[in-house]
Order: structure tokens, then C-alpha cells, then sequence
């Protein structure tokens, strides 16, 4: 897996619930941080999906699916 560092600015607050945990389940932060980003992204991808429903996008059966992948 890649990866960068990043350098972010946290309200204290929130760190120091990160550190609770860090702590409590004896995990790195970093490794909290990234779980929690990716339920977030996991969540924002059921939001967008709603929106695109809720906008009348274009929806497509599985067989349409399907029969486009020649599946």
C-alpha cells in the first residue's frame, strides 16, 4: 500500500478522543484516523448514491447490466 504523510490541523477535542482510543484498543493513530476515513467515504458513497437516485439519474436493471458486459 502507498502512502503520504500528511500534516493537519485537529481541534483538540478530537485528538484527544484519538488518543483515548489509540490507548484503550493499543492501535496507532494513524490506524484509527484511516478506519474512520474510510467508514466516512463509505457513508458519503451512500449519500451520493442517493443524490444521484433523488436526481432521477439514469438507473439500470441487473440483466441491462448484464447484457451490456455481454455477461
Amino acid at each position: 500500500m502507498n502512502t503520504v504523510r500528511l500534516n493537519i490541523t485537529l481541534p483538540a477535542s478530537l485528538n484527544d478522543e484519538i488518543n483515548h482510543f489509540a490507548e484503550e484498543l493499543n492501535e496507532k493513530k494513524s490506524h484509527i484516523i484511516v478506519s474512520a476515513l474510510e467508514m466516512y467515504f463509505d457513508y458519503l458513497d451512500i449519500r451520493v448514491a442517493e443524490k444521484r437516485l433523488n436526481d432521477n439519474e439514469p438507473t439500470f436493471t441487473l440483466d441491462e447490466v448484464r447484457k451490456e458486459l455481454g455477461l
